[in-house]
């Protein structure tokens, strides 16, 4: 077994970009599961598919193929051998990933992939239930956080800096809902690992939140 590293931790807080300096920073592989989940919500939104039907997405998921390579030092997600990193970011995908992932069908297709990879591999991982579910025995296990409104914050920043017009506070709304959603499902909600270590990185940069985990792995 390779080294893993499991971050879990609500939407906004962070993850994703501090999961990723730190395995540039340890030479890991990145393994960003909430693209994988926001392909396969790609992949359903593409085929017309309500969150709430739940018999079209048992059947829809099992064509997709999705995949993740590096190429040139960048992550690429692929879903049926297409380049959809410029695809998955948006509202719409994000709300139909939060919506189809407790499905089992969903579920049980990507944690295979995911797990395949972590099994030999040094990988940092983040995503709503690596510690808990997907990667139960990660040498390091980090339950990443911040304030809703430290969290809007930094959506608000991100969204206006593209140039799209946004309201902070409905984007906070969002990120409340979202919480509750993910961590009152019935299949793995999310939850803080017994064996995690908690980072509260509302007052941290992002230097101090990826050298914080690289303190816990030394």
């Amino acid at each position: 077994m390779g080294m893993n590293i499991a971050i879990d931790g609500p939407a906004g807080a962070g993850k994703s970009t501090i999961a990723r300096q730190i395995a540039g920073k340890l030479g890991y592989i990145y393994v960003d599961t909430g693209a994988m989940y926001r392909a396969m919500a790609l992949h359903l939104l593409r085929g017309r598919i309500l969150p709430t039907e739940t018999d079209k997405i048992d059947e829809k998921c099992r064509e997709a193929d999705i995949s993740i390579e590096y190429e040139n030092g960048e992550q690429i997600v692929y879903l049926n051998g297409e380049n959809v990193n410029g695809l998955i970011r948006t509202e719409e995908v994000g709300n139909m990933a939060s919506a189809s992932s407790p499905n089992p069908n969903v579920r049980r297709k990507l944690v295979e992939l995911q797990q395949k990879l972590a099994a030999d591999k040094d990988v940092v991982m983040d995503g709503r239930d690596i510690g808990t579910c997907v990667l139960p025995n990660a040498q390091v296990k980090v339950y990443l956080t911040a304030d809703s409104r430290v969290r809007a914050e930094r959506r608000y920043k991100e969204l206006t800096d593209k140039g799209i017009s946004c309201n902070l506070d409905e984007i906070e709304r969002d990120i409340i809902e979202r919480d509750h959603q993910d961590m009152t499902r019935e299949l793995s909600p999310l939850m803080q690992a017994k064996d995690a270590v908690l980072v509260d990185s509302s007052h941290m940069t992002v230097e101090e939140a990826v050298d914080a985990v690289i303190a816990l792995l030394q």
